[in-house]
């Protein structure tokens, strides 16, 4: 008998190390653990106990979120994430209480989108006591990525394990049912290379063929060679002259500009003319004092600078319905938006784009459940080729809808389109609700 009695109780206090699947009940993220672009997700879990415990498979739902804290990185930045379980798939199955410090929890991150991949992530062995029969505590784990694209980057809860060290050493592995799982967490990363901000203005917009034009540079590299250079459309000229700048990147030269068919000025670091380390062509006309023959007419013409604008095919998108209960992706089509590049020169542009929360009765959607799918058209002709944004979640912290590089001539028509997914939550309250898309074009 006294034996009977040792085993069953042996057999509780392992079992009270195994995960059992709970429904219902909300747990509140740790303070400051959830940044304002995070958001709670819901994903089916399969956990396994560990063997001793004797309970079968658990097939639950496990409620996460996943923050970093840096959400607009560079590329060779290393971000620091953190994977919190708000609710995970289990609870107590006896009536013994577990003590504090047992719960040591790991687990993975997936990337998407713009860089793809998994992060390991770690929890420290802390927890509070789990009364019996009580839900287990919310638990976070961290770890860390480098950046090695730029883009859109998504973060999405992965599978994770809860190691015990009370009695026994034990594992309760909880995988993702069907992953990946929704995406918590959106990382918008540029180029590491800062943006080239050398500008070039100029004394005079025009001159005769042998003239002087002062030019005047801001934002080049302190104490470098500048070579000031006509230009004839996307050529250059053989008018040039050198200047240096100052400790703070300006300077202020003459170029004596011959050449007839100048219709700019650049200024450029280094060997040759590059839109990285270039800025221009300023606008500059040479007026031809050439004598006109008896019986003969000159003609001229001019081709004026345009600016860099967009449009849009409407201004209201309505996506698909989804069932209360079911939820899942409420699609549609971004109104195709036309971007015109008549400015010339070697600027090239990006089109961006931001979400609201899709507010309804009483009710919301977080705006990082909305992904695109970017697709972008050129024009035959255009100087520029048109490149589409990375597919991926929107957010309130925004995404690349489509871009131009930088170029020796740049400009043309573009068509930017784009496939919309909303990820409902299940049981999303039913009604209509709305959210504001926002794009900017520079």
């Amino acid at each position: 008998m006294g034996s009977t009695i040792r085993r069953r109780r042996w057999a509780s206090l392992l079992a009270a190390t195994a995960l059992v699947v709970t429904v219902g009940g909300t747990l509140a993220a740790p303070a400051g653990a959830a940044s304002a672009q995070s958001a709670d997700v819901e994903f089916a879990t399969h956990c396994i106990p560990p063997p001793i415990a004797g309970i079968p498979p658990i097939d639950g739902t496990t409620t996460a979120n996943i923050t970093v804290d840096n959400a607009s990185p560079k590329v060779g930045d290393t971000v620091t994430v953190t994977y919190t379980v708000v609710e995970p798939a289990a609870s107590n199955p006896t009536d013994l209480a577990l003590p504090a410090d047992i719960m040591t929890p790991t687990g993975k991150v997936t990337l998407g989108g713009a860089q793809t991949g998994d992060v390991t992530v770690a929890g420290p062995k802390k927890n509070a006591p789990v009364p019996g029969r009580g839900t287990f505590p919310s638990f976070s784990m961290t770890g860390t990525f480098t950046v090695t694209a730029p883009g859109a980057v998504t973060l999405s809860p992965g599978d994770y394990n809860i190691h015990t060290s009370y009695i026994l050493e034990l594992d309760t592995p909880c995988t993702v049912t069907n992953p990946p799982a929704p995406v918590s967490e959106t990382v918008t990363a540029t180029d590491g290379n800062p943006g080239n901000t050398r500008a070039i203005s100029l004394s005079s917009a025009s001159g005769k063929p042998g003239d002087s034009v002062t030019v005047t540079g801001s934002d080049f590299s302190p104490g470098a060679a500048v070579t000031l250079a006509g230009r004839s459309g996307d050529g250059q000229t053989a008018d040039t002259a050198t200047v240096t700048a100052d400790g703070q990147g300006a300077f202020s030269g003459s170029l004596v500009v011959n050449d007839k068919t100048t219709t700019g000025v650049v200024a450029f670091e280094g060997s040759a003319w590059s839109a990285e380390k270039g800025a221009g062509p300023a606008a500059y006309v040479v007026v031809d004092d050439t004598p006109v023959p008896d019986g003969s007419q000159k003609l001229t013409t001019t081709v004026r600078a345009g600016t860099l604008s967009m449009s849009q095919a409407g201004d209201a998108v309505q996506l698909s319905a989804v069932g209360f209960g079911k939820g899942g992706a409420s699609e549609g089509a971004l109104r195709t938006v036309t971007v015109e590049d008549f400015r010339g020169g070697p600027a090239g542009w990006s089109l961006t784009g931001k979400v609201t929360d899709f507010t309804g009765p009483g009710a919301k959607i977080d705006a990082g459940r909305l992904s695109w799918s970017p697709a972008c058209t050129t024009k035959a002709g255009s100087p520029s080729t048109c490149q589409a944004g990375s597919p991926g979640s929107v957010g309130s912290s925004g995404a690349t809808l489509a871009s131009a590089p930088n170029g020796t001539l740049t400009g043309g028509e573009f068509t930017v389109d784009a496939g919309l997914s909303l990820n409902v939550p299940a049981f999303t309250p039913p009604g209509s609700y709305a959210g504001v898309l926002t794009l900017t074009l520079t």
